[in-house]
């Protein structure tokens, strides 16, 4: 027997889990988006699984911070070209190219989740 999720029962799993800081709300929400998306374009009906969730994906206020948190990426604060990278904006569009060339990267309003491999 299934159980359709709706976004808000998704969000009460993690607090019935123990697992309501783990992400913010609109990083829950934008992880239920991206999941969604994911079991229908499979095809196949996924389980909720909190816990597992909460090992595989990770979030960070920006994609910077996790490029800096989690990988070890030398010159992050230079473009291509050599050139010192002038905004915060070049910076995360630069962090963020980093993350996708590595792993899954969920973007929303507020921050990123990327999955751990």
């Amino acid at each position: 027997m299934k159980e359709t999720v709706s976004k808000q029962s998704f969000r009460d799993a993690f607090v019935r889990y123990g697992r309501g800081d783990q992400f913010s709300y609109d990083g829950l929400s934008a992880l239920f988006d991206y999941l969604e998306e994911l079991d229908d374009g499979c095809g196949e009906e996924m389980e909720l699984d909190v816990i597992a969730l909460c090992c595989d994906f990770t979030e960070y206020e920006s994609a910077d911070r996790a490029a800096s948190e989690y990988f070890e990426y030398p010159g992050m604060e230079y473009g291509d070209d050599g050139e010192e990278l002038e905004s915060p904006e070049e910076v995360e569009e630069k962090a963020l190219n980093f993350l996708r060339d590595r792993t899954t990267v969920i973007e929303f309003d507020g921050g990123v989740i990327i999955q751990a491999f």
